[in-house]
């Protein structure tokens, strides 16, 4: 039998067995996607990028980080099938309802409230089926899924009750155009307990905006191919966490070329660069590799933020993720509460610029003491 969160109790308990009604989450509101010719429905880097960016950012393109299936509906019971492209459900420094699980949220008055999570059991090729919640009181809710943070889903289902209704989410509200974040598996969501836990989903629920996550395990380096990608996207803003997968002899050349390409294409679209996020300063081989490709980007921001008219800043990394060691998993890849830290200082700030009041003439840096937080 299976298991569910009751919304009632809010207790982990046996479900009782009815008939649900599927429907293809493709018919649905399907965020995170940046092109529309992409291999899979849910993989991330359109087909014509195989063979021209890095090896691993197309591999991991293939992964479902940061889409979120949005529907309304007025079912009691949720539940949701997906099929797994990888056996690998899970790693060793993080679990498998966060690299292969689904977690679903519900926006309420307040805003958006996790409901449930759940983590495959299945083996490839087969569907994993899990009733996420029930007890829900009558009447219809909007509702988010996201999908696998690290494996791949070829297809998606969402059930509610037979006789309930679902549709479509309506547009967002604020119609912002999508927030992209580009980078190394830290915006992938590595190592996140939970999809909806990656700091760039944190964020979109926290600015009621779409989000793009174009985080790229073990690469994320700016590349000129994917930084050409990177300008077709029309964003609200884009973010790039992407100098902790670089050599330092590499930094100032990849920033430089990243610069000019949106000089050129989007000009008008701002720009945040980020700084390594590193833990305390008792991780001294962090310190050794971190100082001078922040000193190289901070050197090239300072060069060019004076052409970007208010639109370029820089996040430093210095108190990301607190000064108490707690949110790492390994002194790299944050925890949950790694990942709500820079969120914390990301989302204010990043609301700023949207609404056009973080400028302060030409672009700025941004760091926890001074990001609204």
């Amino acid at each position: 039998m299976a298991k569910a969160i009751n919304a009632v109790t809010g207790a982990f308990e046996a479900a009782p067995e009815k008939a649900l009604a599927w429907h293809d989450a493709r018919t649905l509101t399907l965020e995170g996607r940046g092109w529309s010719e992409t291999p899979g429905p849910y993989d991330r880097l359109p087909a014509r990028a195989e063979g021209a960016v890095h090896e691993l950012d197309w591999r991991f393109s293939q992964h479902s980080a940061g889409m979120v299936v949005r529907f309304v509906a007025d079912s009691p019971e949720i539940s949701v099938r997906w099929f797994l492209k990888s056996t690998d459900i899970a790693m060793a420094h993080m679990p498998s309802t966060g690299v292969s699980g689904v977690d679903l949220y519900v926006r309420g008055s307040a805003g958006w409230s996790w409901l449930a999570a759940m983590l495959p059991g299945t083996p490839l090729g087969e569907k994993n089926e899990h009733r996420l919640v029930t007890g829900l009181a009558p009447g219809p809710r909007e509702l988010s899924v996201y999908l696998p943070l690290y494996n791949g889903v070829s297809a998606v289902e969402i059930g509610i009750s037979v006789g309930a209704s679902i549709a479509p989410a309506p547009p967002r509200q604020r119609n912002i155009r999508p927030l992209v974040f580009y980078g190394t598996s830290i915006p992938q969501g590595g190592c996140a307990s939970r999809p909806g836990m990656a700091y760039p989903s944190i964020v979109g629920r926290r600015l009621d905006a779409p989000t793009i996550n174009l985080g790229f395990s073990g690469s994320g380096r700016c590349e000129p191919a994917i930084v050409d990608l990177l300008a077709e996207l029309d964003a609200g803003i884009v973010v790039i966490d992407s100098i902790v997968n670089m050599e330092p002899g590499i930094v100032e050349e990849r920033m430089r070329n990243l610069l000019d390409v949106f000089s050129r294409r989007r000009p008008r679209t701002p720009l945040v660069l980020m700084e390594e996020a590193v833990p305390p300063s008792f991780y001294a081989r962090q310190r050794t590799l971190q100082t001078p490709k922040s000193a190289t980007l901070q050197r090239v921001f300072d060069e060019r933020r004076a052409d970007w008219g208010g639109r370029l800043f820089l996040v430093k990394g210095d108190g990301l993720l607190g000064d108490d060691g707690e949110g790492t998993v390994d002194g790299v890849h944050p925890t949950d509460l790694g990942f709500l830290r820079i969120a914390d200082v990301l989302a204010p700030f990043i609301g700023k610029v949207l609404a056009g009041a973080a400028g302060q003439g030409a672009g700025g840096a941004v760091g926890p003491g001074n990001a609204g937080r």
